[in-house]
């Protein structure tokens, strides 16, 4: 009975070692990302404002880019 707990204990880890770990799910493109954070933002999850803070930010931000990017263009 003294050697039957430690060997089920060491059998016990040797299955958990030798088992493969779940594959990574494959990383979101940035539309992908941008309507999971919109759909959170719409919602009434604590942090919600947050997030649509953050979506505000970078609507500002993109269309400053493109303004500057519009200026650098012209003659």
């Amino acid at each position: 009975m003294r050697r039957l707990i430690p060997t089920l204990c060491g059998a016990a880890l040797l299955a958990a070692i030798g088992c493969d770990p779940a594959p990574a799910p494959p990383a979101r493109t940035p539309e992908q990302q941008r309507a999971v954070d919109s759909t959170v933002g719409a919602s009434a999850l604590p942090g919600a404002g947050g997030v649509r803070g953050a979506l505000a930010a970078q609507d500002s931000a993109k269309a400053k880019q493109a303004q500057l990017d519009s200026l650098a263009k012209a003659p």
